[in-house]
């Protein structure tokens, strides 16, 4: 397999850029970012310094990633999202002298495993997006999102949970949630949303 890297983007010799993986027109990949097997990086996207891809990622058009920011394997980024890595940003310190690297410390977002970040949302660091999560466009992240969960609005709050396949899953009673499909089982364990030990009788 190869890499495929359009002569416009702008990748570090210092970045590893894995097998299969496509980065598109004026994306930017900096130094020592490393990028898993099969990911495509959108036109325009931006790759912070030191950011850790997983393998089959998505980072769609314009979206900017920013170090120190960790993404899970199969994670979707959506077109023109900002995870964010300053907690009180400044321009300038108390006596008005531009910032410097050692001025400020950068905090990162973590995206876990399958999760999908959707168009246009924010994710303010330091925050974890749990497995499989999906966030609705537009959304503003100030808190960790559990996995599987369906987060939506600003700030975001937890309106349902999520399958693997991105579809909500439907309230089967008792604590107990399943796929649309009826192949996932899941029950809510004290706010969080575990796999079931065993699907329901039928």
């Amino acid at each position: 397999m190869t890499t495929r890297v359009a002569p416009s983007s702008d990748v570090d010799d210092r970045a590893v850029i894995g097998d299969g993986s496509s980065i598109w027109h004026l994306a930017q990949v900096r130094e020592h970012a490393r990028l898993g097997r099969d990911c495509v990086i959108g036109r325009g996207a931006y790759i912070g310094a030191g950011v850790i891809v997983g393998d089959n990622c998505k980072v769609q058009n314009h979206a900017l990633v920013y170090e120190p920011a960790r993404l899970g394997d199969g994670v979707f980024i959506g077109p023109a999202v900002v995870l964010t890595n300053d907690t009180y940003p400044r321009a300038i310190t108390p006596d008005g002298a531009l910032k410097t690297a050692d001025d400020w410390e950068a905090v990162g977002v973590v995206v876990e495993r399958g999760a999908a970040i959707g168009a246009r949302s924010v994710c303010v660091a330091p925050v974890t997006i749990g497995a499989w999560s999906l966030v609705a466009a537009g959304s503003v992240v100030t808190q960790d999102v559990p996995a599987h969960a369906l987060v939506a609005g600003v700030p975001a709050r937890r309106i349902g949970w999520v399958g693997r396949d991105g579809r909500p899953l439907v309230d089967a009673g008792d604590g107990r949630w399943v796929s649309s499909s009826g192949t996932e089982h899941f029950c809510v364990v004290d706010g969080s949303l575990q796999p079931a030990a065993e699907a329901p009788a039928e």
